[in-house]
């Protein structure tokens, strides 16, 4: 039995994928082309690239429909889905508020409260219109734009894994950054493939200073492991772009409801059989914390979740889980 291990850089992070069989070469072909399909994707996808398909749509679509190739509306659609089931917790057209706080790009900034009624006033996928008989996307509102930085991963990582299935791929691993991993069958020693997630206090120690953990620190990072197969993780936390002002932290993630950094959770997990799906509803948890653990039943109901939240009284993190078994 044969593993091959590939990686490349794409979506301003870094895609691994392990696969294992018989024959080396054909497993490196397959691999080579599921991260070809990411970076094709990721060209696509780009909220930065001036080129891609998301930024002409930003540039015309509140002038004009703007078509697009069907998988692209398909997936625009899946998200105007996620987010009416998420109560609005999770939104792509969350550019404008990103941009009001810094966060698009730069390093994080205090914006004024015209500044936030104005870019609030540009969010929310009820203002966007898709024509599903032309696969046309139109905005009601100048000003707003799509930034698929909550679901275009998972997405990229979802069409990778139909590829290497479509080329008879029936044991691999590929994750993204490691906030969004599939799992194709089991490894050849094990039942299934283990992804760890990290205890949030060793994860805000890394944000504040990632040298100043110690070896003993790090052995007890881990919270749970969670063992998967031909399914897909997603974990989304606070801390990554994080910035401070006046001791307060401002976490990267928006609330597109409040206009401001999610306050709901500190962590969320989710496990789905689509990394589309993990991805968005990931996102969707930490705004909601752990009050958004009973909507899956309607949108996932065979998803497994995690959501830490910080203690009211104490201070110390609190763990709601769904289908998941901690430490």
């Amino acid at each position: 039995m044969e593993t091959v291990t590939l990686a490349r850089y794409a979506m301003a992070t870094r895609f691994e994928i392990v696969l294992q069989g018989e024959d080396e070469s054909a497993l490196r072909a397959a691999g080579e082309e599921a991260l070809d399909e990411i970076e094709k994707l990721d060209a696509q996808l780009s909220f930065y690239n001036p080129a891609s398909q998301i930024s002409r749509i930003n540039a015309l679509a509140a002038r004009e429909p703007v078509k697009v190739e069907p998988q692209l509306f398909e997936l625009l659609r899946r998200a105007r889905d996620l987010s009416a089931a998420l109560d609005g917790a999770f939104d792509i057209t969350i550019a404008p508020l990103m941009k009001c706080w810094g966060l698009a790009g730069g390093e994080g900034r205090l914006p004024s409260e015209e500044e936030l009624v104005s870019a609030r006033e540009r969010v929310g996928m009820h203002h966007v219109i898709l024509d599903q008989e032309k696969d046309t996307v139109r905005f009601e509102r100048e000003g707003m734009a799509l930034d698929l930085g909550s679901i275009g991963k998972g997405y990229a990582l979802e069409s990778a894994v139909e590829l290497l299935r479509d080329l008879e791929i029936e044991s691999a691993f590929i994750h993204g950054g490691t906030s969004t991993a599939c799992a194709i069958g089991r490894p050849v020693d094990s039942e299934a493939w283990t992804v760890a997630i990290e205890h949030p206090r060793y994860s805000e120690l890394a944000a504040c200073d990632p040298n100043g953990l110690s070896e003993a620190d790090r052995a007890r990072a881990t919270l749970t492991t969670v063992a998967l197969r031909d399914e897909a993780m997603s974990v989304s936390a606070i801390w990554g772009k994080a910035f401070e002002i006046d001791g307060r932290t401002y976490g990267h993630v928006m609330d597109p409801r409040r206009g401001e950094p999610t306050e709901g959770a500190v962590l969320a997990a989710v496990v789905t059989p689509s990394a589309t799906d993990s991805d968005a509803l990931a996102t969707g948890l930490l705004t909601l914390g752990a009050e958004g653990l009973p909507l899956l039943d309607k949108i996932a109901p065979k998803a497994r979740a995690l959501a830490a939240e910080r203690g009211e009284t104490t201070g110390d993190y609190e763990f709601h889980v769904r289908g998941l078994e901690l430490g």
